[in-house]
């Protein structure tokens, strides 16, 4: 499709004002690549999953996205969760509700920028929850085909910036914008992979999935490793350690769990 050059404008302003509300990295992804990405693609076959952070659905089996009708390309904002900074990640659940610190700024971003757009276009927007179940999209597949980043070993999304330490949410739009991926980035070639080796469920140390079971050559893990089971308990076992701590923003006891992330610390990428 042939862009005008007030599409490609209207894509940099909005890419502008996410960066001036406090996004560190963006990009513009076509819907209709995104619904033949891989996850999105492989979701209609893959075993159903139950794990932590799935909800129960409508849907026949978990983790197939229901597209909203209109929704034409997507607006991909990343916020930078740096090693010095663990309590980002650390999920609080309160008497009122769960969510990690760094989700909540992300939140925020998103969500004024979405207001910002209605205000300042004709577009509408899309606001999507994180879960799938919930009316979600797979926001690696997006974060890749926006151009932020790569699929790397760990099955992380992994920008130059930032390596795997980044969070993404998305907005949809029901307009036609240039998208701005994909990135030529590939920092896995030739790594000694200390991700995959730092995993304290072995959670890449043998085959899952098969190009010739699934038809394609990009899987898992990039190459059909990630076992997502053993990647739940590890969870699972995070969750038995919860923390009851006090809460000044909730002045209230939430409890605290520090889910894994070695793998994610463990990769070289974007540590300066």
């Amino acid at each position: 499709m042939n862009m005008t050059g007030n599409d490609r404008e209207m894509g940099k302003k909005i890419m502008a004002q996410a960066k001036f509300l406090g996004a560190d990295i963006s990009g513009i992804a076509r819907v209709a690549d995104l619904k033949d990405s891989p996850s999105h693609w492989l979701s209609e076959i893959m075993p159903d999953f139950k794990g932590v952070g799935t909800h129960l659905s409508d849907n026949k089996k978990r983790g197939i996205v229901q597209w909203r009708e209109g929704a034409k390309s997507a607006i991909v904002l990343g916020v930078a969760h740096p090693r010095n900074r663990p309590e980002l990640d650390w999920w609080m659940e309160s008497p009122h509700k769960g969510n990690t610190p760094g989700n909540r700024q992300l939140m925020d971003v998103i969500g004024n920028l979405a207001d910002w757009i209605e205000h300042k276009t004709d577009m509408r927007c899309f606001r999507l929850p994180y879960n799938i179940e919930k009316g979600g999209i797979y926001l690696k597949d997006a974060a890749v085909l926006a151009g932020l980043g790569c699929i790397g070993m760990n099955n992380l999304v992994i920008t130059p910036q930032f390596g795997p330490r980044q969070r993404i949410r998305v907005v949809l739009v029901n307009a036609e914008l240039p998208s701005t991926g994909s990135m030529d980035f590939d920092p896995c070639n030739g790594c000694d992979m200390p991700c995959r080796k730092v995993c304290p469920q072995k959670a890449f140390n043998s085959p899952i999935y098969s190009p010739a079971a699934y038809g394609r050559e990009t899987l898992p893990g990039r190459t059909g490793v990630y076992d997502r089971f053993r990647c739940n308990e590890q969870m699972l076992i995070d969750e038995a350690n919860v923390e009851a701590v006090y809460s000044e923003k909730e002045e209230a006891v939430v409890q605290r769990v520090k889910y894994c992330r070695r793998c994610e610390m463990a990769c070289p990428i974007g540590r300066g």
